[in-house]
C-alpha cells in the first residue's frame, strides 16, 4: 500500500485515473483505502432539475449516484441516499453561494461545489471544490493554453464549539495540468499535484463560513506560491540552462 501511494504521488494528474484503475486490479484487497486516499481529477455532472453543473467526488457519492448541492437530489435518483440535517443544509446552500463569488473573482470562471455532512465527534465536515478548465475551448479567457486544468479540493473538519471557539483542520490538494502548442513555445506539458494541511482554533463569533473562507483563501495563496516555485520555477531554471535565451547567448559571445 505504501508503494502504491508513493507511485500515485508521482503520476501526472491527467494519468491518475488510468494508474488507479491498474492498481485496483493489482491490489483488490486495498481498493477501499486507495479510493479514499487517492485524489483524482474532478468530474462534472449537470443537475437536470435546475440546469446547473456540479462537481463529483467521494464526498457526495453514494453507490453510483451523486448528490447535487443545488437541488439536494441524487443523480441518478437514489431513494435512501444520505442528506445533511436541515441546519447543515442551510449552511451548505449559503456556502455554495459565497464560494461561487469567490471562484468567479479568483478564477474568472470554472465550476465550484460545496458539500457538508455530520461527523462522529458532534462537529461537521465541509468539502469545497473548484474545477477550472483553462483550455482554449473551455474557460480559458486568455487563449494561451491548448489544454489546462486546475482542480482544488479543500476538506475542513470542524470540531464542536467549546467556550466560543472551534477547532478547524483543513487539508487541501491542488492538481495542475497544462499543455501549450504554438509557434513561439512549441509543445510543452507540465503537470503535478501538491497537498498541505492547516490547523487553527478560531472564534465562532463571525460564523463557521467566515472562518473556513479565510483559511481556504490563505491556503490557496500558499499553494499557488509553492506551485510557482516548485514547478514553474524549476522548469524555467532547467529550460534556461539547456536552452539559454538568445539575449544571454549574445552576451556570452566574444567580440569579433
Amino acid at each position: 500500500m505504501e508503494a502504491a501511494m508513493g507511485l500515485m504521488r508521482r503520476i501526472p494528474p491527467k494519468h491518475s485515473e488510468t494508474a488507479l484503475s491498474a492498481l485496483l486490479s493489482l491490489l483488490p484487497h486495498h481498493s477501499s483505502d486507495l479510493l479514499s486516499q487517492v485524489d483524482q481529477p474532478l468530474q462534472v455532472l449537470c443537475d437536470v432539475d435546475c440546469g446547473k453543473e456540479f462537481i463529483l467526488c467521494e464526498y457526495n457519492r453514494d453507490a453510483d449516484s451523486y448528490r447535487s448541492p443545488w437541488s439536494n437530489k441524487y443523480h441518478p435518483p437514489l431513494e435512501d441516499g444520505p442528506h445533511p440535517s436541515p441546519e447543515l443544509r442551510k449552511l451548505e446552500i449559503e456556502a455554495n453561494e459565497v464560494f461561487a463569488i469567490y471562484r468567479e473573482q479568483y478564477y474568472e470562471g470554472g465550476i465550484s461545489s460545496v458539500y457538508l455532512w455530520e461527523d462522529e465527534n458532534e462537529g461537521f465536515v465541509a468539502c469545497f471544490l473548484i474545477k477550472k478548465d483553462g483550455s482554449k475551448t473551455a474557460h480559458g479567457k486568455r487563449g494561451y493554453l491548448q489544454e489546462g486544468a486546475w482542480d482544488a479540493i479543500h476538506v475542513i473538519e470542524v470540531g464542536p464549539e467549546e467556550e466560543g471557539k472551534a477547532h478547524y483542520c483543513l487539508t487541501s490538494t491542488v492538481m495542475l495540468s497544462l499543455t501549450t502548442n504554438d509557434e513561439s513555445s512549441g509543445t510543452f506539458n507540465l503537470s503535478g499535484s501538491i497537498r498541505r494541511q492547516m490547523n487553527m482554533d478560531l472564534s465562532v463569533a463571525e460564523g463557521h463560513l467566515c472562518n473556513m473562507g479565510k483559511m481556504i483563501e490563505e491556503m490557496e495563496g500558499k499553494l499557488r506560491n509553492s506551485l510557482d516555485q516548485v514547478y514553474f520555477g524549476k522548469t524555467k531554471e532547467m529550460v534556461c540552462t539547456l536552452r539559454p535565451p538568445a539575449e544571454l547567448v549574445q552576451m556570452r559571445l566574444p567580440d569579433s
